[in-house]
């Protein structure tokens, strides 16, 4: 079947018409520009991961030198393979590594529930109460951030002193308890008052009161605010090397980040080898927490304070 002339003609004619008078016939715009800029971008991107990621490298890659060669030979390929820093690290100090482990998870435990249950029960008041001096204790609570825990350090070492609670888990622990953590209780602040008050109203057309309310309205729209919290609580309660080493002086008590500590004498002394093994294996319930709540803490952040 031949192709109809006249339907040529007729189409040029109708583009004509369609193009404005003076205006030059449009042309495609090579992709390559675009693209270019995109490698570019990412090759960017990669470099300053790697970048950021070299001192990780850098440390996985030592645990597994002898320690004469950690200092002597810095590249990223070892020449040799040494497994023996894990085993010598594990039981190089008074303890197992085990048990400085099982202590800073327990910290983190009782920091984490205090933190869930405490700020969100605060942000719930601060949001949804109704109450005198609402907003005069919410800029306290605000202005609260700002100290930094070196200020208040030594009046809690003084109480807790004689509260006889040094060298024990309370002073880590039971702060949390109170709300103190005003970041969490911002955060949450935020993300109720993002919830709409319909809700609200709607219950208590149902007969819930407060409690039922915050119970079963609250929490579960909260999820991504609450895993934000636990996830941050856990990543800083378990790195928290300062407040752990002027509480925990007993050896039995210490942490994963004072038993680190440890590795280096008063001589300056220092085991490498064991000592990045060991590092390694601390990090790894951080590495853990972030790679698998990342999609949470994203979520939580995003969409904190939007209405």
């Amino acid at each position: 079947m031949r192709p109809d002339p006249a339907a040529g003609v007729h189409a040029s004619r109708a583009d004509a018409r369609q193009r404005p008078s003076g205006a030059a016939p449009e042309h495609r715009r090579s992709p390559w520009p675009s693209r270019s800029r995109a490698l570019l971008k990412h090759a960017g991107l990669i470099a300053l991961a790697l970048l950021m990621l070299y001192p990780l490298i850098w440390l996985l890659v030592s645990s597994f030198k002898p320690s004469e060669l950690i200092f002597r030979d810095v590249s990223l390929i070892p020449s040799e393979i040494d497994t023996t820093n894990y085993t010598a690290g594990w039981t190089a100090l008074q303890y197992p590594f085990s048990r400085y482990l099982m202590n800073s998870a327990l910290i983190v435990l009782g920091s984490l529930l205090g933190n869930l249950v405490s700020c969100s029960m605060a942000a719930y008041a601060f949001a949804r109460l109704e109450f005198r001096g609402r907003q005069l204790w919410f800029a306290i609570m605000l202005m609260s951030i700002m100290l930094p825990i070196h200020v208040i350090i030594v009046p809690q070492y003084v109480l807790f002193s004689r509260l006889e609670w040094i060298n024990t888990f309370l002073p880590l622990i039971v702060p949390k308890l109170l709300a103190t953590d005003a970041f969490f209780i911002f955060l949450m602040v935020q993300f109720f008052r993002g919830i709409p008050r319909e809700l609200d109203e709607a219950a208590r057309l149902d007969g819930c009161g407060h409690g039922r309310l915050y119970l079963q309205i609250m929490l579960p729209l909260s999820m991504p605010a609450l895993a934000t919290t636990a996830i941050f609580t856990f990543i800083w309660t378990w790195n928290d090397f300062f407040s752990q080493l002027i509480f925990l002086t007993r050896p039995d008590m210490y942490t994963a980040p004072v038993a680190l500590r440890t590795f280096i004498d008063s001589t300056g002394q220092s085991s490498w080898g064991p000592m990045f093994a060991m590092s390694i294996v601390s990090l790894l319930p951080v590495f853990l927490a972030f790679l698998f709540g990342q999609k949470y803490l994203v979520k939580g952040i995003a969409t904190t304070g939007i209405k």
